[in-house]
């Protein structure tokens, strides 16, 4: 929002802003806060940081080397709606005490992306569109302990309520799948989101539209417009602080799980991404196959060549992999074509211009701490781009079948993702040095990362399931 703190103190002491938030983020993705009033506010916060401890904050430093620096970003100032007090909040930067950037600090990490860029001979800068997918409900509770493990999810519009002793039940209750784009009265929550839309254009982050997702009970999507990685991950965060607070407001819940749900659809964040020098992309050649140019065709190698690595961090939860199934816009399959999305990666055909032309991963999530996957999407292209891997000698494609419909023996030809955490994990642990070339992804962050998640598939595998009782409990 600011070009500089001085620009930003001149805002707070003019709109008589009386509380002032800083946020930081976690290895996992979620925001910490703390809020400073204004009224004793000093200058130096905004040169020289303040205090923090980091050892609350999972996968940074432990509790005897805890103390730490942050900075606020003017650039991410927005007013907060939240609040009972007027108060702004902004996105702050993460220091060692001695004020050199922390290495684990996944901002910097993005920052460093992006100025990997020029050092792989690329004259340009990566531009990404994500498309944030959500489920909202009425009612959610769970929970899990010695003897009892559950998950109770209710929405008065879902198919299984169509019988519901609602007061009154007013008919048209939306089915599992097939709601893309629903209009009234099936879809009930357009101002919902339309009130999400103006809080988060209001906090500096344009959307390009939000609409009613193939999931009936529920399902949304909010897409922005393209920006950079650094301000693009600031905006997914933002996105979902906004989103998860104003669903509250409305007494609904709302989830980011890519599948809070059994057989319906579950949710991604599909990444949109291209290298741009000004307003031309890098990825556009007419005469490519559908108007790709080499460049593109080398960044997707490395997207697929490292895409067993890369869902460790792009899909990081035991959850992430049950969204994945046949039918459930959530392909596997390792290959690219043009309008093609049951592929891995889908060419969108009606962006195929010297301005627009992007590519569009579709397998991470929004589990993912944001800075961490985009900066590792980036880093996995541009490997490809260093190492000039041509996607179709590797056999990645491009196919323009439903791979869907492919007979079994056709379908075991295409190469497929991982289907499992572990088995990223073990892929991350494996293949990594496109990560921390030019030192953007430190080694101890991708060995803080790793023992983090293993220690989330520990508590997972640990606890008996519930359909484990029902397949074994009287055997």
């Amino acid at each position: 929002m600011f070009a500089n703190s001085d620009d930003m103190l001149k805002y707070i002491w003019d709109e008589n802003v009386e509380m002032l938030d800083l946020k930081v983020i976690d290895l996992n993705g979620r925001w910490h806060h703390m809020t400073y009033s204004t009224r004793h506010l000093r200058e130096s916060i905004f040169t020289e940081g303040t205090g923090i401890s980091l050892s609350p904050y999972p996968g940074y430093r432990e509790i005897q080397a805890g103390d730490m620096v942050v900075i606020p970003d003017p650039a991410t100032v927005f007013l907060d709606p939240f609040f009972k007090l007027k108060t702004v909040s902004v996105i702050c930067d993460i220091l060692m005490p001695d004020g050199a950037p922390y290495v684990r600090d996944p901002r910097r990490i993005a920052k460093a992306a992006e100025a990997f860029i020029s050092a792989c001979g690329v004259d340009g800068e990566s531009h990404w569109l994500p498309e944030l997918e959500f489920y909202i409900f009425d009612q959610a509770k769970y929970g899990s302990s010695i003897r009892k493990a559950f998950y109770d999810i209710d929405c008065e519009w879902a198919f299984w309520n169509a019988d519901a002793d609602q007061n009154p039940n007013l008919g048209i209750k939306l089915p599992a799948t097939g709601c893309g784009q629903a209009d009234a009265p099936r879809d009930r929550l357009a101002d919902l989101r339309s009130e999400m839309v103006r809080r988060i254009e209001n906090a500096g982050y344009p959307v390009k539209y939000h609409h009613h997702e193939l999931g009936g009970p529920g399902q949304c999507e909010i897409e922005p417009h393209f920006d950079t990685l650094l301000r693009t991950a600031d905006g997914i965060a933002t996105m979902k602080y906004i989103i998860f607070n104003t669903a509250r407001e409305f007494n609904k819940a709302v989830t980011f799980m890519p599948k809070p749900l059994f057989d319906v659809p579950g949710s991604g964040m599909h990444f949109h991404q291209s290298l741009k020098k000004g307003e031309k992309s890098l990825f556009f050649d007419k005469k490519g196959y559908a108007k790709l140019s080499k460049l593109a065709l080398n960044y997707l190698g490395g997207l697929f060549n490292h895409t067993p690595a890369l869902m460790a961090i792009t899909n990081p939860g035991t959850n992430s992999y049950r969204r994945f199934g046949v039918g459930m816009a959530a392909p596997m399959s390792l290959f690219f074509g043009e309008s093609n999305r049951s592929s891995a990666i889908r060419i969108p055909g009606y962006a195929e211009t010297e301005t627009d032309q992007r590519v569009e991963y579709r397998l991470p999530d929004a589990l993912c701490n944001p800075y961490l996957a985009m900066a590792a999407q980036l880093m996995a292209g541009l490997d490809g781009v260093r190492n000039k891997i041509d996607p179709t000698k590797e056999g990645y494609g491009p196919f323009d079948f439903n791979n869907y419909t492919l007979a079994p023996e056709e379908k075991a030809k295409i190469k497929t993702a991982p289907t499992s955490l572990e088995g990223t994990l073990a892929a991350l642990e494996a293949d990594h040095a496109f990560l921390t070339a030019g030192g953007v992804f430190p080694e101890e962050l991708i060995t803080a990362w790793i023992g983090l998640k293993r220690n989330e598939l520990g508590l997972v595998k640990s606890r008996p399931h519930p359909v484990e009782f029902e397949m074994y409990f009287d055997l």
